[in-house]
């Protein structure tokens, strides 16, 4: 049975033996009039009217009271039925012929002229209908679309000519589609599915409207071509020339097999709905009501998209499959798929803080610790027994300074010094001593030979050592008893070393002071703390003779921040700016150079594999600089001169921008794994024991150790830079900086140090500005996201 749909009437054909076929009274449901007939029975009835009992030769069809709706529930009923039992009829009036028959019957009426319908591609993902004109050359034709648009086409665009149409008004396409969209019923194709797979037969676009509606006039023809271009499970093309295809069923087993892929897909993107939507709900409430994070990845399904919309946001996606899925959730989201759109979607919804640390994310640095470690950790602290313990010796009579910064947690080095009868200074060194509790190979070591060092950035400290050990095992304590490796020396008057020595030790800090604090203690020359003094004389000789070997002063003035509250919007900000010639700053670095150059020449006599570090100096002859002005300025325009540093495992190679023979860093054995190896292997052999490490094997940690600082150096710079860029936005538009010429990069371009910042930028200068002149500067602009910092120079006071 089939039904004909023609000036608002719908005709229902049936075969003597057949029911009315489902799809058949569906669309009547579409119907102001319908006339049903057959051989021997005609009946018109109107759409409100109720039906009477008909009957269709040899079967009797009992239509009685349906209302519409009851209807369509006869129409789901009976499909389930024929799926149920697996009914297959079909029309004893249908005949198909071959694919090739059909094809070079249809290709010889395919002729394009003036007024025909047709759909053509007009690029990737768009398809349209429009009406021919007249030819464009040999090949293409002009055609004009519903909304008057002209536009030549070529003839691999087309992809069908709507049949039995002439002289189509484009005017009237709207409407035409519109009409076509309300008959795709997907139902359809599967009762055309069963019939033509029975009899293992093609068919073409018109065979099939006049299949299944029953009809293959243009506006059906169209409806069953859409059918078909959007199935994806019943049909597929057998042939196609040009805009002309003939399709077969697929065999029963595909067909199952692509519709449970559609259940599964039609199921993947309802989920992606449900979550889109929950997107949108949560990025138009105010902040203080957004979800928490804990939300979006409570559920393993909202995790994995949401993970994949934050790899995506930081270039870091694991497969194509997680690339897809971002991008997807962008698109519904209305959004362009790039990183920057995701980053600000996440900001927006809550799941990312305004001032998210992308960089952070993007380095897969280590920030927390597995159960397992933080155990060892716990374990380590109350039972571990002191190796050393008979070899310690007490230097608790000491005055012991530890200077650091205000808000430093790892305390791992401190100072005392006294004067000698002969009227020489000797120092004590006094470096924490960590492989007292931690031993190579061990489970903490190997987690922090993976970290290779301690990360500092403005919101936070991420340690190197479980924070509880490295606080209460590890790190001094004023007024504590403290293991250490102490490295005591005696200087000649020149600065130069006249005695040394390695030992364990067991110190008590006395002063744990900042910069700031021992500086002011320096400038007010107390009598009570000589000692302080003595350690600043004793750092004013060493530069003298570090400068006579050929040291390069490279001091200069550095920003540092510390930054509360980082995942509020507005979180306090706290700028401090290093001078690195301040008298407390060079009395620590010049006593933890010292003590490098000593633990170097200890390994270079007793033939210890260390890691040795040096920089060959550069050829560049230092008194070329002798012009510029001593501090920044100077600095700025060495540092340019300097090679790559380079590392020995056997002996000491020369540092020739610190004036030394040799240098081990010694003196951050918590927060720097290359400290806590030497240490390794000093420990081993003031124990009487072999080093636990070779040559070779030290050069193989080290290569991964020093990949993973860089990675860390390049994290600190990024967030440093951030937060001063978010600091400086935040100031007053009109407010003014001093700021310090370090050189001239292009015209009137310059390289500047912002003094009251401690940061280098660049700025346009006015003629006339040399290098080494203070000039004042304002913001222009300042975007931390986008890592945008500009600044003009301004005139006056």
């Amino acid at each position: 049975m089939a039904v004909r749909v023609m000036n608002g009437s719908a005709i229902f054909r049936c075969c003597a033996v057949s029911p009315p076929p489902v799809a058949a009274l569906r669309c009547c449901l579409y119907q102001q009039h319908y006339q049903i007939h057959s051989s021997s029975t005609r009946l018109s009835i109107s759409r409100r009217h109720n039906y009477r009992l008909v009957s269709f030769g040899c079967r009797r069809l009992a239509i009685r009271r349906y209302s519409a709706p009851s209807l369509v529930d006869l129409v789901v009923e009976e499909l389930k039925l024929l799926r149920k039992r697996g009914i297959v009829r079909a029309s004893n009036k249908l005949e198909l012929k071959s694919s090739e028959e059909l094809l070079v019957k249809k290709l010889a009426k395919q002729v394009l002229q003036k007024g025909l319908l047709l759909e053509f591609r007009k690029d990737a993902e768009r398809v349209v209908l429009a009406v021919a004109q007249k030819p464009d050359g040999k090949k293409n034709w002009m055609v004009i679309d519903q909304n008057g648009v002209m536009a030549s086409i070529k003839p691999q665009q087309i992809t069908f000519i709507v049949p039995g149409v002439e002289n189509f008004d484009h005017n009237e396409i709207s409407s035409f589609v519109q009409k076509a969209q309300n008959n795709l019923d997907p139902s359809l194709l599967e009762f055309a599915w069963n019939e033509l797979l029975e009899k293992n037969k093609s068919t073409t676009v018109e065979e099939l409207a006049e299949m299944i509606f029953g009809s293959a006039e243009p506006l059906e023809s169209y409806s069953a071509y859409l059918l078909l271009s959007k199935d994806e499970i019943y049909f597929a093309a057998l042939e196609t020339k040009g805009s002309f295809s003939v399709y077969g069923p697929r065999p029963v087993v595909q067909v199952e097999e692509l519709a449970q892929r559609k259940r599964a897909k039609e199921a993947a993107e309802k989920e992606l709905e449900d979550f889109v939507n929950s997107m949108k709900t949560a990025r138009n409430m105010p902040l203080h009501a957004k979800p928490p994070k804990s939300t979006w990845i409570s559920e393993e399904k909202s995790r994995k998209k949401i993970e994949s919309l934050q790899a995506y946001a930081i270039d870091d996606w694991m497969n194509e499959d997680e690339k897809r899925t971002a991008g997807m959730i962008l698109k519904a989201m209305g959004l362009t798929k790039t990183s920057s759109a995701a980053v600000n979607l996440l900001i927006d919804i809550g799941y990312f803080p305004l001032h998210v640390n992308l960089d952070l994310l993007k380095s897969n640095i280590r920030t927390d610790y597995p159960e397992g470690i933080l155990a060892a950790a716990e374990s380590l602290l109350s039972e571990s027994p002191d190796l050393d313990e008979v070899d310690r010796k007490d230097l608790t009579h000491l005055k012991v300074y530890a200077i650091d910064v205000d808000e430093a947690d790892e305390l791992d080095d401190a100072l005392s010094a006294t004067r000698m009868q002969d009227g020489r200074i000797k120092v004590w060194i006094h470096v924490a001593d960590p492989s007292s509790l931690v031993q190579p190979g061990s489970l903490i070591d190997k987690e922090a030979m993976k970290r290779g060092t301690s990360v500092f950035l403005p919101t936070g400290t991420y340690p190197m050592f479980p924070e509880k050990l490295a606080m209460e095992g590890m790190s001094m304590k004023q007024g504590k008893l403290c293991k250490a490796v102490t490295v005591s020396v005696v200087l000649h008057s020149d600065g130069s070393i006249a005695e040394y020595m390695v030992e364990n030790s067991l110190i008590k800090p006395t002063y744990m002071l900042t910069y700031e604090s021992a500086t002011e203690l320096l400038h007010l020359n107390l009598e009570e703390e000589v000692e302080l003094r003595l350690l600043s004389e004793a750092a004013a000789l060493r530069l003298q003779w570090r400068r006579g070997q050929g040291a390069i002063d490279t001091s200069t003035l550095e920003a540092r921040i510390k930054v509360t509250n980082p995942d509020d919007p507005e979180p306090l900000i706290k700028l401090y700016v290093e001078n690195q010639a301040d008298p407390a700053m060079r009395l620590v670095s010049e006593m933890m150079i010292l003590c490098g150059e000593v633990i170097a020449t200890f390994g270079s006599f007793n033939n210890l594999n260390l890691p040795y570090r040096g920089q060959p100096q550069s050829n560049i002859d230092i008194s070329a600089f002798a012009h510029l002005p001593e501090g920044p300025v100077r600095s700025s325009a060495l540092v340019k001169t300097m090679r790559a540093a380079e590392m020995d495992f056997r002996k000491p190679i020369r540092h020739g921008v610190l004036g030394l023979p040799g240098y081990v860093q010694f003196t951050s054995p918590i927060r720097r794994y290359m400290d806590l190896l030497a240490h390794y292997q000093v420990k081993a052999f003031l124990r009487g024991d072999p080093p636990p490490f070779s040559a070779g094997q030290l050069e193989g940690l080290a290569s991964l150790i020093i990949t993973n600082v860089k990675v860390v150096r390049r994290l600190s710079n990024s967030s440093l830079r951030y937060w001063i860029i978010e600091y400086l936005r935040r100031q007053p538009k009109a407010k003014r900086f001093s700021a310090l010429v370090l050189r001239i990069i292009k015209d009137r371009i310059a390289a500047i140090l912002l003094l009251e910042v401690g940061l280098q930028a660049s700025s346009w200068i006015s003629v006339g500005v040399r290098v080494g002149d203070e000039v004042k500067v304002q913001v222009e602009s300042a975007h931390p996201r986008d890592d945008v910092l500009t600044f003009k120079e301004v005139q006056g006071i």
